[in-house]
């Protein structure tokens, strides 16, 4: 797509984003569906949302890094679906893909929607013996509340060790515009779904964070008045530095909440280099990862 055509989706998308309708429709119709190979539907509990795409690059499946991708939508929706275009950056650069769904608000409450997350994340890791010889190194991710989740999974041993998982499986983690530290709770929306004003400490993914995490993403735009850029990234970067974690953060001027994710798509990669980044950790720390026995 020509730098004019981008311009002129970037423009589209401004107007969605000031209506009801998902920025995410045309963006997905614009992504190529050729460069990957999409397992769709796997289930990974019996609920209706526990379920998973997966989308597999076309050539090396069998040596490539897993990511799995939890998407935004404050607990409340989602759909995996709309987030194909996050697939086929990552798959068409060599890394399998999970977008996964989760139980959301009003179903479910904290913790139900990370216990979802780590139920798909083990499904992924036991999936991975039929994909390839040896498994390779694991990464969780996610935007806004997936981002949450994603920190959750990696920073909080509880969640993965209900399926026998341990903290050294999971070999970094990248959080787009992520909520990691939010009490008191202020969102009017997102006290009920945390138990507002009983809300645990211990649900904060920064409570959390300290010298046994793992090496760690972090990306947010500076504009962002959804999720305080400073008090999420900024802070949770400083006590992973402090803790000797290694971490590496950027803030981007030119994007906001919704646009972080979005300049993933095929057709916007040029506006930000937020999937380059997202390909260089996750390949660097790769090869650095050995993987653990199982």
């Amino acid at each position: 797509m020509s730098i004019g055509s981008a311009k002129i989706l970037v423009a589209l998308l401004a107007l969605l984003l000031a209506t009801a309708c998902s920025p995410l429709t045309p963006v997905n119709l614009l992504v190529p569906d050729d460069t990957y190979t999409l397992m769709a539907d796997q289930p990974y509990g019996e609920n209706e949302r526990q379920k998973l795409d997966v989308y597999m690059p076309l050539e090396g499946a069998a040596e490539a890094p897993v990511v799995v991708f939890f998407y935004g939508g404050s607990w409340r929706s989602g759909n995996r679906a709309d987030y194909a275009f996050v697939g086929e950056a990552l798959a068409s650069r060599g890394i399998i893909t999970v977008v996964a769904d989760y139980r959301v608000y009003p179903e479910v409450t904290y913790p139900a929607f990370v216990e979802d997350s780590a139920a798909a994340t083990a499904w992924v890791r036991r999936q991975q013996d039929s994909w390839q010889t040896k498994r390779q190194p694991m990464f969780v991710m996610g935007h806004s509340a997936g981002a949450y989740n994603a920190a959750m999974l990696a920073l909080d041993e509880r969640w993965l060790s209900e399926h026998g998982m341990n903290a050294q499986e999971i070999a970094g983690w990248i959080g787009l515009s992520g909520p990691y530290e939010f009490l008191p709770i202020i969102n009017p929306d997102v006290k009920p779904i945390f138990h507002h004003p009983d809300t645990p400490e211990t649900s904060q993914p920064f409570y959390h964070a300290g010298p046994q995490s793992p090496p760690a993403l972090l990306m947010a735009a500076t504009p962002d008045k959804l999720v305080d850029p400073q008090r999420n990234t900024g802070q949770l970067t400083e006590k992973l530095r402090s803790a000797g974690v290694d971490v590496e953060t950027h803030y981007y001027e030119s994007l906001h909440h919704v646009t972080i994710i979005v300049v993933m798509a095929d057709p916007l990669q040029w506006w930000e280099p937020v999937v380059d980044q997202v390909h260089d950790f996750v390949m660097r720390h790769s090869r650095a990862s050995s993987e653990p026995d199982s």
